[in-house]
């Protein structure tokens, strides 16, 4: 039987964990989830330790719902089983928590805050906001997220953003029935994809300061088999998201700057390049008035590329898809902090 208890503005907040491998920590993790979680829903990917067995064997909280996969999907493959559950049982925000104990349970209040307050759509973690944190993560996972975090801002669009595999996520139902499924990723690149859907849907995201935790946890995910094909797939999204957005969805001074830009650019790079090689067969300097057609284009391409990435960076959705809140949303919204404990009232502030 599902929990019916309401968080702050009648809204239910339910979490999912995917889970494989994680027998070791799942106890722990699902102990530190508050009363402010209306429903669990842990996901069995065809875990090879049995994590789905073992927490029905050990965890006897009744929000915990057990859903199993016959074939291990990859980690998207299991939240969006999650997801799909979820929205079947009537939860209004979902919030993603890996089953491994790197995140804290205890932050689950304040990473669906900007949620539930109606100031955006989907909020994540963002582990890059204190040195002190930086300085604990491994270096090889530091330098692959700081990578990673600028391909998908060229990617997806939204430029404010970073630490785009943090996993620690919540998201609204209205973001949720909007999303194509079939079209996001089910493996490793589930979280920069679901950016990318979630810029395609205009939804606001917003980041919220955390802290991960590093202990006897073993990551299943190594940045140098992946690097490749991230960077394959971002640069594929990157196209598709310029082409939609700047020349089909709409046309502004901001495609003209990009398609200006862009001849410019290869007008005077091929015209140089030809010119620096007529002028090396021959013996002959090239004229002024040469070199000034080759690099005035380049300059001015250059110039129209800022431009355009000027406003692609302020182009970040601002206006939230979920519905806007009410008076009674806004009281009810105050009523949260006592929930979430002293850290989101100070949030607040």
């Amino acid at each position: 039987m599902i929990s019916s208890s309401r968080i702050a503005m009648h809204k239910t907040l339910a979490v999912v964990i995917p889970c494989y491998r994680v027998t070791a920590h799942i106890a722990d993790v699902v102990a530190g989830i508050g009363p402010e979680v209306s429903m669990i829903f842990a996901v069995d990917d065809a875990c090879p330790e049995g994590s789905g067995q073992f927490i029905r064997e050990n965890i006897t909280d009744p929000r915990v719902h057990v859903l199993f996969h016959e074939h291990n999907r990859g980690v998207g493959g299991a939240v969006m089983s999650g997801y799909r559950a979820a929205m079947e049982a009537g939860a209004d925000i979902v919030v993603k928590v890996d089953g491994d104990g790197q995140m804290d349970p205890a932050l689950i209040p304040i990473i669906a805050r900007p949620v539930i307050d109606g100031r955006a759509d989907y909020a994540k973690g963002n582990r890059f906001y204190s040195i002190w944190n930086i300085r604990k993560m491994p270096r090889m996972r530091l330098f692959g997220n700081v990578a990673l975090s600028f391909l998908t801002k060229v990617s997806s669009g939204y430029w404010s953003i970073f630490d785009p595999t943090n996993g620690f996520t919540a998201i609204h139902q209205e973001a949720l029935k909007r999303l194509e499924f079939s079209n996001i990723s089910e493996r490793y690149f589930f979280e920069s994809d679901m950016l990318i859907n979630l810029g395609n849907i205009r939804a606001v995201i917003y980041d919220v300061p955390m802290e991960a935790l590093y202990a006897t946890e073993q990551s299943n995910l190594k940045i140098s088999s992946i690097i490749g094909q991230f960077l394959r797939k971002n640069m594929k999204e990157c196209a598709r998201r310029i082409l939609y957005t700047y020349f089909m969805r709409d046309f502004s001074l901001a495609s003209a700057q990009l398609l200006i830009g862009i001849l410019l650019l290869l007008f005077g790079g091929i015209f140089g390049g030809v010119a620096w090689v007529h002028s090396d067969e021959t013996g002959h300097v090239a004229t002024t008035g040469t070199v000034m057609l080759a690099v005035l284009p380049i300059i001015l391409g250059f110039q129209l590329l800022l431009s355009f990435l000027g406003f692609d960076m302020a182009n970040e959705p601002k206006i939230t898809i979920q519905p806007s809140m009410t008076l009674s949303d806004w009281v009810s919204m105050y009523n949260f902090a006592s929930v979430s404990g002293g850290d989101a009232e100070r949030d607040m502030a």
